[in-house]
């Protein structure tokens, strides 16, 4: 389990699959995630066992310290660009804490994280016009690197350089 200074972030277990559910199946949420579909149940429980193979990577829960109720989830998760595979940092809020920083602040730590790790770049794949994500990509440094197409869309391809930790 990792902490930031308002989160508690840990693997999904069993039982947050209805919060998973709840989440992919907003399309608020999903509106800038994939194919920008929500997902069905069953859709859920496939995307829950698909993230479940990519432990240690892969998205985990955010639990805000102050409710002790899950709030989103962020992690990394790897990402084939043009060939070559890339470490993702990917975060979802629930719609209620959207605007408090929460995206940033996890974000940050899977940035720190995929450091300490020993990966040398992180990606961010961003559809253009979800501006809020791009914000969050920027306060962490990275810039647009490339465009690539993915679900017949342009996708704006951040990165940021790693530096080794010390």
């Amino acid at each position: 389990m990792h902490e930031t200074k308002r989160l508690f972030i840990r693997p999904y277990m069993t039982e947050d699959l209805p919060f998973l559910e709840s989440l992919v199946s907003d399309p608020r949420v999903v509106r800038y995630i994939g194919n920008g579909k929500p997902r069905t149940k069953e859709g859920a429980r496939l995307f829950f066992n698909w993230n479940l193979s990519h432990q240690p990577l892969g998205l985990q829960v955010l639990i805000e310290k102050e409710t002790g109720k899950p709030i989103g989830h962020a992690g990394l998760v790897p990402q084939e660009v043009d060939g070559v595979m890339e470490l993702e940092i990917g975060y979802w809020i629930a719609p209620n804490h959207w605007g408090k920083g929460f995206a940033t602040e996890a974000a940050a730590a899977f940035k720190d994280i995929a450091s300490t790790l020993g990966s040398k770049r992180v990606i961010a794949l961003i559809y253009p016009d979800n501006t809020a994500s791009c914000k969050v990509a920027e306060k962490l440094g990275m810039q647009v690197w490339k465009t690539i197409e993915r679900h017949n869309k342009q996708v704006l391809v951040y990165a940021k350089e790693n530096t080794p930790p010390n």
